[in-house]
């Protein structure tokens, strides 16, 4: 005798809310955890992960202080691409103090326009919890993460970079890769981030994830060839 398998009963309105608040309340406890990244501990979003964001239209103004050099200002809201879990995160009015380190590739397209892309690094310098009134560091201390900072990224340029010969779409590529220090793992022998020049133009940071490399900005088909060059510098 056939028997016939119940068909699942859907979700009924309070149901769908107990589970939206379940699956919110697991989004907000894996963000406030404590985590560790070596010996370091820390909250929030875990190692990986990303945000995306949109910028309105900001206010950016430049002086040029010597024939190469300019000191630049610039201020605008951001806007988070979706929605973040609901008790993740830090309190509104929370405050950061944040050292971009990037490139900024612009081309002039008219005679008042230009493209402009930016790639690069962000460290943190201290931050400000909403209820408080002091930062986290004070500014000899601020400036201490600073030098260390720079001295890394000082010692991360001065190593042998990767170098990176290939053609791709009928196009020969030379150039390039220059290993984040952070992280590299010195017992798989392998670094999983990669600052990239290809024909002398930094294109950017490739990353490699559990679906494989990942760039920002460029053709999936011309990531695939870098990152088969890093995978065969480290075999």
């Amino acid at each position: 005798m056939e028997t016939k398998t119940a068909a699942p009963k859907k979700a009924t309105g309070t149901q769908k809310e107990k589970i939206e608040k379940a699956v919110a309340k697991d989004l907000s406890a894996s963000y406030n955890r404590y985590k560790k990244f070596g010996e370091k501990q820390y909250t929030g979003m875990q190692i990986g992960r990303g945000h995306h964001w949109h910028y309105d239209e900001g206010d950016w103004k430049e002086t040029k202080i010597t024939p190469d050099l300019w000191e630049i200002s610039y201020a605008v809201t951001k806007r988070r691409v979706g929605h973040a879990p609901e008790n993740s995160g830090v309190p509104v009015g929370t405050e950061y103090q944040w050292y971009i380190v990037s490139h900024q590739h612009v081309k002039k397209l008219n005679a008042n326009d230009y493209s402009t892309e930016m790639t690069g690094l962000k460290f943190k310098v201290a931050h400000k919890r909403a209820d408080k009134d002091k930062w986290s560091a004070k500014a000899p201390t601020q400036r201490k993460y600073l030098i260390q900072f720079f001295k890394d990224l000082i010692a991360q340029l001065e190593k042998e970079p990767i170098p990176l010969d290939f053609e791709y779409d009928g196009v020969r590529y030379t150039g390039e890769g220059v290993p984040i220090t952070e992280t590299c793992d010195t017992e798989a022998g392998i670094c999983y981030e990669v600052d990239i020049t290809l024909n002398d133009n930094n294109i950017g940071i490739i990353r490699c994830i559990k679906s494989g490399w990942k760039m920002d900005r460029a053709e999936q088909g011309l990531v695939n060839a870098i990152g088969n060059e890093i995978f065969l510098y480290f075999e």
